[in-house]
């Protein structure tokens, strides 16, 4: 199965969530794969804690050299192994492969080729055979990684493999309404998808919405707001609910929601249950990362929105 993550906007969370996502499917024993397609920024190795792919590898065999066919096949690292974090590296029995395929550092768009279609396809199907889910990694907004992998899982031979594609916002107006534009627009994903022929509907089926820094009202992390306060805040609640509806982001398309976490807020990582256990991050975040996890490979989750 393949994930494709987007945003239409940065400092959506895109990168922490989905890749606590996938830490989190690998810890529930799924072989995973992360694949960073954010070209002119790949930092997802800083969120791993791989020190040698914070910003990059400066191997020559990140995605971008490989698309480019500068190398045969794209470096991998093993996260567990590498990993920079004590906590992560201390491998759980019964967890998955957790395998990270970084960018490389420097990298940006490229022209659009054929050859870059054809080396990604070829790609994706070596990895569907040997993982239970790829992760696409996205850059904001519509790209040439955008492009590309819609291209891709057009093709005939590759509509055997199962996508799907989640879009992140934080819960804002701005986010909300950006979020809605990048799908439905005039230029969005349902209208690329149409021209590179995909079929609409199934499209729509497998496409679903995650919110992120999301305040919960009934938090006991709310306790010290005064009743003003807490009064404004369900108001903007309720203003967003109806704004996401209006711009076709509303619950009934949505997959999760993550909380506001002041330790994603500042730094984005993964976040262990020792983080949990020691007070630095909150159990609603780690479990809200689970459940996106078991959700992202459940069908009936997805059949039942």
């Amino acid at each position: 199965m393949f994930i494709f993550a987007a945003s239409d906007k940065g400092g959506t969370g895109r990168s922490g969530t989905r890749s606590n996502l996938l830490y989190r499917s690998a810890l529930q024993g799924n072989d995973v794969c992360y694949l960073d397609f954010d070209f002119g920024s790949p930092t997802a190795g800083a969120i791993f804690g791989i020190e040698r792919a914070e910003n990059g590898i400066t191997t020559g065999r990140g995605m971008h050299s490989y698309l480019k066919q500068e190398t045969a096949a794209p470096d991998r690292i093993d996260v567990w192994a590498e990993t920079d974090r004590p906590s992560v590296r201390d491998r759980p029995g019964g967890s998955g492969r957790l395998v990270l395929l970084p960018g490389d550092n420097g990298g940006s768009d490229f022209p659009n080729r054929n050859d870059i279609v054809e080396q990604t396809a070829a790609l994706f199907s070596r990895l569907d055979e040997e993982f239970r889910l790829c992760l696409v990694d996205l850059s904001a907004g519509r790209n040439l990684a955008v492009e590309t992998v819609l291209k891709v899982m057009a093709q005939p031979a590759m509509r055997r493999i199962t996508s799907r594609w989640l879009v992140y916002h934080r819960w804002t107006r701005q986010h909300v309404i950006a979020a809605g534009g990048l799908v439905n627009g005039p230029n969005g994903l349902l209208a690329s998808a149409r021209e590179f022929g995909h079929d609409e509907q199934a499209f729509v089926d497998n496409l679903r919405y995650v919110r992120t820094a999301v305040i919960d009202l009934d938090s006991s992390a709310q306790s010290g707001l005064t009743p003003k306060q807490s009064i404004w805040l369900q108001a903007c609640d309720d203003r967003l609910a109806r704004l996401a509806g209006d711009h076709q982001v509303g619950r009934s398309l949505l997959l999760g929601s993550v909380p506001l976490d002041p330790m994603l807020q500042w730094q984005e990582q993964l976040i262990t249950d020792d983080d949990v256990v020691s007070g630095v991050a909150n159990a609603e975040t780690r479990n809200a990362f689970d459940q996106l996890a078991k959700h992202i490979v459940d069908d009936s989750a997805w059949e039942t929105l």
